[in-house]
């Protein structure tokens, strides 16, 4: 794996994207996080164009360049970049149907040594035609083998959300299918680690796994569950980080805890006990008010 070339890293002008999306869109989006898989719970006004409510989440795929970071141009060997965190901040709920421009520019890097990998963060900023802020988000990505350049070792950020030692409040678990990447990658993330076998061997896999960004909107129907009343227009803000892959038809348990308009989460893929997403956090009924350009 070649070292990172951080200044071009740097120079890269992420492209500007402009999307109109619709009912189709939202619906098509929400089958990808696996949404009406589960017998048990009732979902469909995540999935039927009347009075329907849109996913929040679904903010992860607009306003983007789809998987930019395979461009040449950006110098990385794509198929050994991982995912390592996420973060969402609405101003306020979507709309079924909306145009929207997305912004995105690289942060900052970190360098954790020769043979370890390089990180950096890359935020995106959603408008409406009306130039007002509906969302920020921030993304972590891990290049593996890709330190030794001599940058920092350490991004700036707040510390890592502590878990809490208590048994979890609340836990729901919820199916995906063995289709859910095929879909979801239908939302604009094509990237052919999460569909075609040879790709994901030369990132690591024995198979393709599933979108982080999937495994996160499935984690975030469970809290809408949880602690909204079903009701997706109420969640405000979520944030995770990755810890493993989900296989397609692996069932993922979402165990949370709340405090009033705040709720601490974990996802664990079921069958093997292991923990996909930690030191979640996320926010009911508290849409941010903060000044233009936080991230």
């Amino acid at each position: 794996m070649p070292i990172l070339d951080a200044e071009r890293l740097l120079r890269y002008k992420v492209p500007e994207a402009h999307d109109l999306y619709d009912p189709r869109d939202a619906i098509l989006y929400a089958l990808g996080t696996g949404a009406g898989l589960s017998a048990d719970i009732d979902e469909l006004a995540m999935v039927f164009e009347r009075d329907l409510k849109v996913l929040p989440t679904i903010a992860f795929v607009l306003g983007t360049a789809g998987f930019w970071l395979m461009d040449p141009a950006v110098g990385l060997d794509w198929p050994r970049v991982l995912h390592g965190e996420q973060s969402l901040v609405l101003r306020r709920p979507l709309d079924p149907q909306d145009e929207l421009k997305g912004s995105t520019r690289i942060g900052e890097i970190a360098d954790k040594g020769p043979g370890k990998p390089a990180m950096f963060r890359a935020y995106r900023t959603l408008k409406d035609l009306g130039g007002n802020v509906v969302a920020e988000l921030s993304e972590l990505w891990i290049v593996r083998d890709a330190g030794g350049f001599g940058g920092e070792r350490t991004l700036p950020g707040p510390a890592p959300v502590t878990m809490p030692v208590t048994p979890p409040s609340f836990s729901l678990d919820l199916p995906t299918s063995r289709q859910q990447a095929m879909i979801y990658r239908l939302s604009g993330d094509r990237n052919p680690l999460h569909i075609h076998p040879e790709t994901a061997q030369l990132g690591g896999f024995d198979q393709p796994i599933l979108h982080g960004l999937s495994t996160l909107g499935l984690v975030a129907r469970a809290l809408i569950h949880l602690h909204c009343g079903g009701d997706p227009e109420r969640l405000s803000s979520i944030s995770a980080r990755f810890t493993a892959p989900v296989i397609p038809g692996e069932t993922v348990r979402t165990q949370s805890w709340q405090d009033g308009k705040n709720i601490v989460f974990r996802a664990i893929a079921v069958e093997r006990d292991t923990v996909v997403i930690d030191g979640g956090t996320a926010s009911i009924d508290s849409f941010a008010t903060l000044p233009v350009g936080r991230f």
